[in-house]
C-alpha cells in the first residue's frame, strides 16, 4: 500500500478484520491527500487498502484479479488446504507471483511435542508441512515454485518457551521479556538482531517461505 499498490487484506476472523481496517485508516490519514508532484512520480503516491472478511476456501474475487498474492501462516490452520490453494491460484493472474509461508517442519515439531494445547486449541495448527509436501500440493493448484528460504529464527525460541511454560501463559516474566525483545526488533530493526537472525535463519528459521508463479494456460 505504501508503495502505491491496491492492497486487499482477507481474514475469516471479525476481530482481525476490524483491527486491520483501523490500521489501514490510520495509514491513509498519515499519508494525506496525494500532491501534484507525487502524482507525477511513479511509486511515490500511497495506494489504497481495503479489508474483506471471507473464508479462504471461497474467496469473493473474480478469476485473475490480483498481480500478487501473499498467504502468510494461513494454510497450516485449514483442514481443506488444497481447496484454499486452488482459490489462491484462481484469483492470481497467469504469470502473477505468490508468496506462501508456513511453519517449518523441525521447529514446529518441537512445539507440538512440548504442548498439546499449542495445536489443539480453537484455530490452532492442524498439520505440519514438509517442504516437498507443500510444493507438491501447490503444484497441483497450478503454481510453480521459483524460490524459497527460511525466516523468523528469533521467533523459534519464543514459541518453544511459550509451549514449555504453557502456551496461554503470556504473563510469565520470561515470555513477556522475550516478547518485548521481538517487538523492539520489529519496530527498530537494529543491526544486532537483524544480523543474528540472518545467520540463524537457515538453522532455526521458524517459517518456510516459498515463492511461486501461476503458470499460464497452455494453448
Amino acid at each position: 500500500m505504501r508503495l502505491g499498490a491496491r492492497a486487499v487484506a482477507v481474514d475469516a476472523d471479525a476481530a482481525e478484520v476490524t483491527g486491520v481496517a483501523a490500521m489501514l485508516a490510520l495509514m491513509s490519514a498519515e499519508a494525506g491527500p496525494p500532491t501534484a508532484s507525487a502524482t507525477r512520480t511513479a511509486g511515490t503516491r500511497p495506494g489504497t487498502g481495503t479489508v474483506v472478511r471471507a473464508d479462504a476456501g471461497l474467496l469473493p474475487f473474480a478469476d485473475a484479479t490480483f498481480d500478487r498474492v501473499i498467504a502468510a501462516e494461513v494454510l497450516e490452520h485449514l483442514p481443506a488446504d488444497t481447496v484454499a490453494m486452488a482459490e489462491l491460484a484462481r484469483i492470481l493472474r497467469p504469470g502473477g507471483t505468490m508468496a506462501v509461508t508456513v511453519p517449518r517442519f523441525g521447529p514446529e515439531l518441537v512445539n507440538w511435542a512440548l504442548s498439546e494445547r499449542y495445536h489443539k486449541r480453537p484455530g490452532g495448527h492442524v498439520r505440519i508441512y514438509r517442504r516437498s509436501q507443500l510444493v507438491e500440493r501447490l503444484a497441483g493448484a497450478g503454481l510453480q515454485i521459483t524460490g524459497s528460504h527460511h525466516a523468523h529464527a528469533l521467533h523459534t525460541p519464543y514459541w518453544w518457551l511459550r509451549c514449555a511454560l504453557g502456551v496461554d501463559n503470556e504473563a510469565h516474566p520470561a515470555v513477556k521479556a522475550y516478547h518485548r525483545m521481538l517487538v523492539w526488533d520489529i519496530v527498530e530493526a537494529p543491526a544486532l538482531t537483524r544480523v543474528t537472525e540472518h545467520i540463524l535463519n537457515p538453522v532455526l528459521g521458524k517459517s518456510l517461505v516459498l515463492y511461486l508463479v501461476r503458470q499460464a494456460p497452455q494453448g
